[in-house]
């Protein structure tokens, strides 16, 4: 008997991992509702320090970023927003063009009186942040974007038409009405074909984020940010044409199995002082699938 116990502890150990990835940010960061740009985000602020400025993409909320977070409040001011629409911020039914979402954190960060920041991005963050840092850049002091295309910006025509990003275009009440009360299936599709290994996003990670999307009003709006981006190329042709390239320092980096070398390429079309980095083993999940490398890029790049 004993031993079929221990057979039986033993595979649970092999297929139930030991701890979730979903973290809670140390106790020290205290979170709020900012009034913003005509809408409310749920914005968590902690540390000490200068400012940076920590945004999330789909299929993640700001829950993303508390191993960095962790890490920054250290020596930083660590403001982490959910954007509009997403998380635990307010789901307004208008204004998910990456240019308007880039006052919605001017706003936030009126509101805390910063005036500079560091700005670290991923995914959907990138083109809010691209917005942001174009439209303020005297508000920048350095930016670190992972793993995302900015529309209209470099190869952007071709990278729209890749089999994989089929979900650009997959929105309206109907395909609403086919995901309703199945997020967590279509959430999947996301982490798993996306990643570099499923296993390294876990059962407690996707269930976390599976709720989060499963709000009222969440689905849509995450669709929304997608609806926008013939928009927001756009919007993105005219800053690059009208104020030209950024001069701050950018650190791109890709995941050796998703963007790679490409997420540097793609941002000298707008910085002139870009430097690469890639993140081994990790498709487009890097703080799921490879935290600690993304960390010590990050934080290094910050530490200049």
């Amino acid at each position: 008997m004993r031993k079929v116990v221990m057979a039986v502890l033993g595979l649970l150990l092999v297929t139930v991992p030991a701890t979730a990835r979903i973290v809670p940010f140390p106790s020290e960061f205290k979170t709020q509702s900012i009034e913003t740009n005509g809408t409310s985000l749920y914005v968590r602020v902690g540390g000490k320090g200068p400012a940076v400025l920590l945004l999330h993409g789909f299929g993640d909320t700001g829950d993303m970023w508390a191993p960095l977070a962790a890490k920054l409040m250290k020596d930083h001011t660590v403001i982490v927003p959910d954007l509009r629409g997403m998380g635990l911020s307010a789901h307004p039914d208008t204004g998910y063009t990456k240019k308007n979402q880039a006052l919605d954190l001017a706003g936030i960060l009126d509101h805390l009186k910063i005036d500079k920041v560091d700005l670290v991005t991923h995914d959907i963050g990138n083109m809010v942040g691209y917005a942001f840092v174009a439209q303020y850049r005297d508000r920048v002091t350095r930016w670190a974007v992972i793993d995302a295309p900015l529309p209209g910006i470099g190869d952007w025509d071709n990278i729209i038409r890749l089999p994989l990003l089929w979900h650009f275009n997959f929105r309206g009440p109907d395909m609403e009405r086919l995901v309703a009360g199945r997020e967590r299936i279509y959430l999947d599709r996301f982490w798993n074909e996306l990643s570099a290994n499923p296993k390294h996003i876990d059962e407690a990670t996707r269930e976390h984020y599976a709720k989060l999307y499963a709000r009222p009003h969440a689905m849509h709006d995450a669709f929304e940010q997608f609806a926008a981006f013939n928009q927001d190329a756009a919007d993105n042709k005219e800053f690059l044409a009208k104020g030209g390239k950024l001069a701050m320092p950018v650190l791109a980096l890709g995941g050796d199995k998703s963007f790679g070398t490409a997420q540097a390429d793609d941002l000298r079309f707008v910085a002139t002082d870009v430097s690469a980095g890639i993140i081994p083993d990790s498709g487009h999940w890097i703080m799921d699938e490879n935290p600690d490398v993304t960390i010590k890029l990050v934080t290094d790049f910050l530490a200049k």
